[in-house]
């Protein structure tokens, strides 16, 4: 269960990448309406937790929830989780808000709950920090945090042979761009839902 850094740096070679990261076109990336309802499986980025919960998913997305195999991190938990932390208690909304978060964590079934391995924690460090330094996103914002939690979430989905399903476009874009054998699976809010 250790981590190999020698090892990790000869596969990812980050001193090598220079350049830029920029968004692909639309038309290069992996689009949920391209994809067949029926297919390989799922590994649900927070983005889809959150939007499902706020109803602003498209049909495309809903079917693929019904019809495929998920599987859910356990950063996906801790970001939910972060809720019951942050929210203030005074709140007139927070418990209802609350509530619901804590009806989706129960139904998440807890053979599909993977946490991230040191391997996967230690790579998904220096992918993020390529990630930030490619994509030359503006310091001090919090995007080096985020970018390892996207990170570790498409490490793990690659692991276990699934998609990143995520409305997260950018990020996930810039991240199979890093390490193209990942697979994502991405989508926008249906007009309707803005």
């Amino acid at each position: 269960m250790g981590f190999d850094l020698r090892e990790t740096l000869r596969l990812l070679k980050p001193q090598k990448r220079r350049g830029t990261l920029e968004r692909r076109a639309d038309g290069d990336l992996p689009w949920v309406d391209d994809e067949p309802t029926i297919g390989g499986p799922l590994f649900l980025d927070t983005s889809v937790y959150l939007d499902v919960l706020q109803g602003r998913t498209p049909e495309a997305v809903d079917a693929l929830l019904r019809y495929r195999l998920c599987h859910h991190s356990a950063v996906c938990l801790s970001e939910l989780t972060h809720a019951f932390g942050r929210l203030d208690p005074a709140h007139a909304s927070t418990k209802s808000a609350l509530e619901i978060i804590q009806q989706t964590i129960d139904d998440v079934p807890t053979h599909r709950l993977h946490a991230p391995e040191a391997t996967t924690w230690g790579q998904a460090g220096i992918i993020a920090g390529l990630l930030f330094r490619l994509s030359k996103m503006p310091k001090g914002e919090g995007h080096e945090r985020r970018f390892i939690n996207d990170a570790l979430i498409f490490l793990q989905a690659r692991q276990l042979g699934a998609s990143v399903l995520t409305g997260n476009i950018r990020d996930f874009d810039y991240l199979s761009q890093i390490i193209p054998t990942g697979r994502i699976i991405l989508y926008r809010f249906p007009a309707t839902a803005l």
